[in-house]
């Protein structure tokens, strides 16, 4: 059900539903937000949605909501937990859904029309975010209930939201003084623009990176569909006779693994890892180095020694100390393990009379030969079983296992891209739970990497149920025009990760529209699903040879299991190092002259990171600090934790078991978001979460 209020605006009536309003006027008239949606299970009107429509709905967004906060506020009856929290918990709903809208299109969908609106409009929603966190007669109301709050009687999830937007408001500056909630605001408002400016920035250079190779000898190793898939980028670049490479990773990963020809392999690699570091229009070095500084001043003035501080205060890790043991720990054990990788390449290259030492562009090469000779495995024998659409029905299938959920593809549905793909998502009993979109390959007009986020998100916040819409994008290699898009193991595992995310949307169970996320819980529901990626009797049903549709070979999936430990120092290595680097920015007591070049190779040579490994992210590429994970990139590896040790219980009993899955559904899934993330974890697990498990499985102990 799609919940539906009315409200009185600009002197006449609109029927507010779940993104949009009832009118007279033709709908070719009237700005999509603004009608009801009349879409099946009421999806964002793609179709109909222009860029022209985001500013006027935003600003009637945030007009909206000022109005429902005016009415909190100015409410002459004493404060109570309906009246104040959840009429906030109400507030925003039009500004929410023009919001999640259009972030999903600026993320995977933008245009020169949708940055410069991202560029004027996020900074105005800082500004409005502030104007209703710093309110003080609606801080004075929340306080009231809040200071009340053992003698109301409420119920778990009502005390958890209660104590959320009450200690929001204090971290968001609710007890400074004038002078410094002015300043505050300034660097909310600074700090908003400056996100969208790197972003735009590493868009940029990614985009403007062409490996054009016209001789054909410069391909020397790579297999044909890889030679293939670049005569087409060739063509779609309008480039003739040629093959074309570039910094996306389904694109880049493997030229770096197969091609001979390493001058061109330290030229792409090179052109990856200098993006926003090449002082042109497009460099970050001043951009991430104000916002860190604009961090640093932030925390201060909140009282907070660090950003780390202020950070990791609601989160479950808590202090930057347990993070950094965390951190340190796994360095220990991954970065010797990484040193005998490299011994082991670079004897290959001795026998083989290469003459150099081995460097970051050989890295991947080297290790492909050294997974062939130990394991006899190779990524192409690989890819054959592992067609898109396979693992997309593998996913469905684990979820099937799992939760009882099926999915029926949908057609003719408004779609953010031509791409996507749509399906509804039922219940065991057949009900409806929720849509999900799915949209795989890469584009110019889409950023890197793999994401799942909502277009509508489950709530009962006015007493009716609102179900989940679900956008899940990534970056996959593309198909050709002989074979259809084939995945990498790894792409695959991504798959099933962003798809944990997805079910962590799509079966939540909670009445309010606020929840509270953090990156080092938030990851366990997708990481645990790269679990079941690789079972054995879950490789059996979905890797199938896209020619003949017979299931992968015992053998391949004997390689794949005795190949886990492979590549387990690098894999470690490198995603610790981005970790701890976010963490050693956080850390600044001071604002600084920072020249973000010095502080990375000063902190990487300090801790030890070996010549041979450029760390997963390096600081002007590193969008994930820019914005939600700032000092909190570790969560991967602290869900790590978490997610190695859920599976074991399923380990403890069976790779489906019904008892288990449902307690991951109902005190993990369902209740994400409402809860304190150790009583989560403790109703499922019974204790307190173990490292031993992820330390075996990752081959460290």
């Amino acid at each position: 059900m799609i919940l539906k209020k009315i409200f009185i605006i600009a002197g006449f009536v609109l029927l507010l539903g779940c993104g949009g309003q009832s009118t007279d006027e033709p709908l070719a008239d009237v700005n999509p937000f603004f009608v009801a949606y009349d879409t099946p299970f009421n999806v964002p009107p793609f179709d109909r949605i222009d860029e022209t429509d985001f500013v006027p709905a935003f600003e009637e967004g945030m007009e909206h909501q000022n109005a429902e906060i005016s009415a909190i506020v100015e409410n002459p009856e004493a404060p109570t937990f309906d009246n104040t929290i959840a009429a906030l918990d109400r507030s925003g709903e039009l500004l929410g859904e023009v919001s999640r809208v259009f972030f999903a299109l600026s993320g995977s969908n933008t245009n020169e029309e949708i940055q410069a609106i991202q560029q004027e409009i996020s900074p105005r929603l800082a500004a409005h975010r502030d104007e209703i966190e710093l309110n003080p007669e609606l801080f004075a109301r929340v306080k009231a209930v809040y200071d009340e709050r053992e003698a109301l009687g409420l119920n778990p999830e009502q005390l958890f939201l209660l104590e959320h937007l009450y200690t929001r408001a204090v971290r968001n500056g609710a007890l400074l003084d004038e002078e410094d909630q002015t300043r505050l605001r300034e660097i909310n408002q600074r700090l908003s623009g400056l996100r969208v400016e790197f972003g735009r920035n590493l868009l940029a250079e990614t985009n403007g990176y062409k490996l054009v190779i016209e001789d054909e000898a410069d391909l020397s190793g790579l297999p044909a569909g890889v030679i293939e898939t670049a005569a087409g980028t060739a063509q779609r670049e309008g480039i003739e006779n040629a093959w074309v490479f570039t910094t996306h990773k389904p694109s880049m990963l493997p030229f770096l693994t197969y091609a001979e020809n390493r001058d061109l392999r330290e030229q792409l690699l090179t052109a990856y890892t200098v993006r926003g570091n090449q002082n042109n229009e497009y460099d970050n070095k001043a951009v991430i180095a104000e916002i860190i500084n604009l961090r640093v001043e932030k925390a201060r003035l909140l009282g907070y020694e660090t950003f780390a501080h202020y950070t990791l205060e609601p989160r479950m890790a808590g202090t930057p100390d347990k993070v950094r043991e965390l951190l340190d720990q796994l360095w220990e054990a991954s970065l010797p393990v990484a040193k005998r990788e490299v011994t082991q390449m670079q004897a290959i290259i001795d026998s083989e009379g290469g003459g150099f030492k081995l460097a970051p562009w050989d890295w991947w090469f080297y290790a492909e030969k050294l997974r062939k000779a130990t394991y006899d495995l190779d990524d192409n024998d690989l890819r054959p079983y592992f067609e898109i659409n396979n693992v997309r029905d593998g996913v469905f299938y684990v979820a099937n296992q799992l939760y009882g959920l099926t999915f029926e593809e949908l057609e003719d549905m408004p779609k953010p891209h031509p791409d996507a793909q749509v399906f509804e998502v039922f219940e065991a009993d057949g009900s409806h739970a929720a849509v999900i979109y799915m949209d795989y390959h890469p584009r110019e007009s889409k950023r890197g990497g793999a994401w799942c986020g909502r277009f509508r998100s489950q709530n009962r916040a006015d007493g009716a149920e609102v179900d989940p819409v679900i956008n899940l994008v990534c970056n996959f290699t593309t198909a050709t025009e002989d074979t259809p898009a084939l995945l990498s193991l790894d792409e695959a595992r991504t798959l099933f990760h962003e798809f944990g995310h997805a079910l962590d949307g799509m079966l939540s169970n909670v009445t309010y529209r606020t929840t509270v996320r953090s990156p080092d819980f938030g990851e366990l529901p997708s990481q645990i699903m790269e679990q079941w990626a690789v079972a054995p009797e879950v490789l059996k049903v979905y890797a199938r040879h896209y020619e003949t549709g017979e299931p992968i070979p015992d053998e391949l999936i004997a390689k794949i299991e005795n190949s886990s430990f492979f590549n387990q120092g690098f894999s470690q290595v490198e995603v610790l190092a981005a970790s701890l680097l976010d963490m050693e920015y956080h850390a600044l007591t001071a604002p600084t002259e920072l020249d973000v070049n010095v502080f990375e190779k000063t902190y990487f040579d300090e801790i030890g990171l070996i010549p041979e490994i450029v760390s997963r992210y390096r600081t002007t590429y590193f969008s994930h600090i820019t914005g939600g994970y700032a000092a909190g990139y570790y969560g991967y590896t602290w869900s790590g934790v978490l997610d190695h040790d859920a599976f074991a219980a399923f380990e403890e009993t069976s790779l489906f078991d019904q008892e288990t899955a449902n307690r991951f559904r109902t005190e993990i899934l369902e209740v994400s978001g409402s809860k304190d993330y150790m009583d989560m974890w403790i109703a499922f697990r019974g204790r307190e979460p173990e490292i031993g498990p992820l330390l075996r499985n990752l081959g460290l102990l």
